[in-house]
């Protein structure tokens, strides 16, 4: 039986930049940086309040094939990548936070059916969503 989500994969260019812009703007925590076998780095981040997930700074690579790996890598460098979806108590406090520190974003925060959301972008070119999330229903969206 599953019991929860544990890990998510989001790929980068460069695993001490992406650990740096997770941990050091966004205010993640560092969980795991291991070197297993040769040219392969295991580095993993997460949220303090939620201990039970991970999120995997991967490199494209192994066990991608090489044209997969090659597809995600140019992807990435035209920031065409989707990421994460973070929940926040307030977008634009958020927004003006994070620009203050230098993140681009692609999308101001903007009222939404189902809350207010901004769009940026990570140090590899990852789509973040930040979301402050209200409730709705379907007719919302009519």
């Amino acid at each position: 039986m599953i019991t929860n989500i544990s890990l998510v994969t989001v790929y980068c260019l460069d695993q001490d930049k992406a650990r740096d812009f997770y941990v050091n703007v966004l205010g993640f925590e560092p969980r795991t940086d291991s070197t297993l076998g040769e040219d392969f780095r295991w580095v993993t981040v997460g949220h303090p309040s939620q201990p039970e997930i991970e999120v995997t700074l991967m490199l494209p690579g192994p066990p991608l094939d090489a044209d997969a790996a090659a597809f995600i890598r140019r992807q990435l460098e035209k920031g065409e990548m989707g990421g994460l979806g973070l929940r926040v108590d307030d977008c634009r406090a958020t927004y003006e936070e994070f620009r203050a520190k230098g993140v681009t974003f692609l999308q101001e925060p903007s009222d939404r059916p189902y809350g207010i959301e901004a769009v940026m972008r990570d140090v590899s070119g990852n789509w973040l969503v930040l979301v402050e999330p209200k409730d709705f229903s379907p007719e919302d969206f009519s």
